[in-house]
């Protein structure tokens, strides 16, 4: 098992827990009952389509069991300490792309918490890493796959 540290904020951490307790309390009971219809269905178990995919989906439930007790059993809840002056985990940072008017917000959160499309982005995202430690007023530069970018950090919250 990996010792690595999860960096999570508290919702993170809700959500992960709840997650946790669906697949240990609902999913596991529905695919064993899906198991136990396929063998009643009979027939060879190698021939039979059904078994075969409930044992499938029973190997992923189980491993992301097993993913998301390691996260929160290495979890490091990050602390919301208020206005700060550098851009740190947990931070919703508002960015400026050079040469454009329109701004974005980025939340700031560990890799296992990673949303991009909820604008929660990983610390060790390229835009994450480019940003951490920075101030208002400070450019950053992104390089992407179509070449460098540059933001302007507007805002910390």
């Amino acid at each position: 098992m990996s010792e690595e540290v999860h960096y999570l904020t508290q919702e993170g951490q809700r959500e992960h827990e709840e997650r946790l307790a669906f697949l240990r309390n609902v999913r596991r009971q529905e695919v064993a009952e899906r198991l136990r219809l396929a063998l009643e269905e009979g027939g060879e178990l190698v021939e039979n389509a059904e078994y075969e995919d409930a044992k499938n989906e029973q190997a992923f439930v189980e491993g992301e069991i097993l993913r998301l007790e390691m996260i929160l059993s290495n979890a490091h809840i990050i602390e919301e300490k208020g206005p700060k002056d550098t851009v740190g985990l947990g931070d919703k940072v508002t960015v400026q792309e050079t040469g454009t008017n329109d701004t974005e917000i980025y939340y700031l959160v560990g890799a296992a918490e990673a949303n991009p499309r909820a604008g929660k982005i990983s610390h060790k995202s390229p835009l994450g890493r480019a940003l951490m430690s920075h101030r208002v007023g400070d450019r950053v530069v992104v390089n992407a796959p179509d070449g460098d970018i540059e933001f302007v950090v507007k805002a910390i919250e």
